[in-house]
Order: C-alpha cells, then structure tokens, then sequence
C-alpha cells in the first residue's frame, strides 16, 4: 500500500448512482455511523491490507465493504473503497516486469490466477452488464499533488483546518459539474496553446474520470497525510489552485511570461515537498 504521506482526489455519488442492492447497504451504513474518517481512512485502508495479505500471500483476502460518507440534511453520499478490486489490481501490478522467480515469490500464481479473475470480473463479467464496470472513487497520490488535480477546484472552496487541539486539514470540495466545466476549459486551452504535451493528455484523462459519474457528485481534493509535512504558515499561505488558474488563464490570453511564473512557482512548492521523501 501507499505511504501516509499522500493526497487523495475522490468523488462522492448518492445513493442514486447505486443499483438498489448497493442503495440500501450504504444507506444502512451511513445510518448506523459505521462511516470512516477521512483522516482515519488511510492508515485503516493499509492496515486491513497488511493484515489480510499477511498469511503467506495464498488467497486473495475477503475485505470489508467500507465507505468515506458525505451527509447533508437528508442526502447521503458515498465514496467507495473497492479494497477488494484495489488489492487484486495491485497484485498482478506487483508481477509486472519482474523475473518469474521473484514474481512468484511476491505474489504466489494461485493467488495471481484469483487476483486476475477478480480483475476480469469486474471489468467484463456478468455484473458489468447489469450495473457497468465499477468506478475507481479514490486516486492517491504520495509525497505530493498532481498539478493538474488543481485544475478541479477553486481558490474558494478551500477548507483549512489548524491550531492546537485540532486534527489539521487541508481540502476542496465541489460539485462534479464545476470540476468537469474546469477541466474541459483547462483542455482546450492546453490543446490550443500546447499541444498534446503530457500536461495536456493528464487533464484530458482526468477529465472522462470524472465524467463516469453521477452529474451530482461531489468533488473532493484532500492534502490528508502531506499536512504533516507543511507548517500552519505553508498551509496558509498556499495557494496552488489560483496558480494554476493564473497559469491557464495566462496561456488563454497569450501571456506566456505569466503563465511561465506561476507554473515554475508551482513546481518550485511542490519539489520541495517531494525532497523530503529523502529525508524519511
């Protein structure tokens, strides 16, 4: 599993984006407060997987179904774990380019050939027919955030958690349909002043995740772990989705030199948190 020192960019459906089977689950979930913290939910996540995969690698664990919840007067939404499938798709991930001896040491091929099934099933079986292939709620990033997650929110949507006594917290949130208008602008300015640059091949991407969900989701960019990285002053003071709307904006009204000071200030920021991988 990831470090704990890693972001997270996740998307939260209600109930309705659910056949009626996974409705009444989460649901009944919510309501009996069985829901994890988002601060609680990293070190929990890699602890069941530790744990379930400690037994000598020969099956492929039976995980809990668990969720990050979202409550707002009577609507419940969801943002799903799918420890089951994330565990599958890191064990054959974990044989990719590596000796069969050592591949097999790893991950055993009796737990590999249960692992692909899981992966196949979810992508093609019987289910998928029904319901269609499952949607990957939660993409992690360690020691860092993608530059182009900025693009999907906003300077204002900003929640800022610190101060003593206080479990301190970085986050943006916002609705689906304002994430998906910002990363379709950010393309196509990307596009026209660009190209097919990797910056602009990584928004695209990001862009038709987030349109695999319900057109009433919620958005969410959460520093998580990286806090414990940044002073109170650095959280403060950080302003990375400005800086990329600056630097967009720059590209759109042909102000390279504009553009060029806010990226390399964004890279500059973000280097130096990703330095201090080295130093753990």
């Amino acid at each position: 599993m990831s470090s704990l020192f890693a972001s997270y960019l996740r998307v939260y459906e209600p109930l309705t984006a659910f056949d009626r089977e996974r409705q009444l689950f989460w649901r009944r979930y919510a309501r009996e407060g069985r829901a994890i913290a988002t601060g609680d939910g990293p070190g929990r996540q890699r602890t069941a997987v530790l744990e379930a995969l400690g037994a000598g690698w020969t099956r492929l664990p039976d995980l809990p179904d668990e969720a990050y919840v979202l409550e707002d007067d009577d609507t419940i939404l969801v943002c799903p774990w799918n420890l089951r499938l994330r565990v599958a798709e890191a064990a054959l991930s974990a044989r990719d380019g590596v000796p069969s001896v050592l591949a097999d040491a790893f991950v055993p091929p009796i737990l590999a050939g249960q692992a692909k099934a899981v992966v196949d099933d979810a992508r093609t079986g019987a289910r998928v027919l029904e319901q269609g292939v499952p949607r990957k709620h939660e993409q992690a990033s360690t020691w860092g955030v993608p530059l182009r997650w900025f693009v999907f929110v906003d300077q204002e949507e900003r929640e800022l958690v610190t101060g003593p006594g206080n479990r301190r917290t970085l986050r943006f949130r916002t609705e689906i349909s304002k994430a998906r208008r910002r990363a379709h602008r950010g393309v196509s300015v990307l596009r026209k002043s660009v190209g097919d640059a990797p910056i602009t091949e990584a928004v695209e991407e990001g862009a038709r995740w987030l349109e695999e969900f319900h057109p009433r989701s919620v958005v969410e960019l959460d520093y998580a772990g990286l806090v414990d990285l940044l002073p109170d002053d650095a959280l403060e003071a950080d302003d990375s989705p400005a800086l990329v709307a600056k630097g967009l904006a720059g590209l759109a009204n042909g102000d390279a030199e504009g553009a060029t000071e806010a990226y390399e200030k964004l890279v500059a920021r973000w280097r130096a948190v990703q330095l201090l991988e080295r130093c753990n």
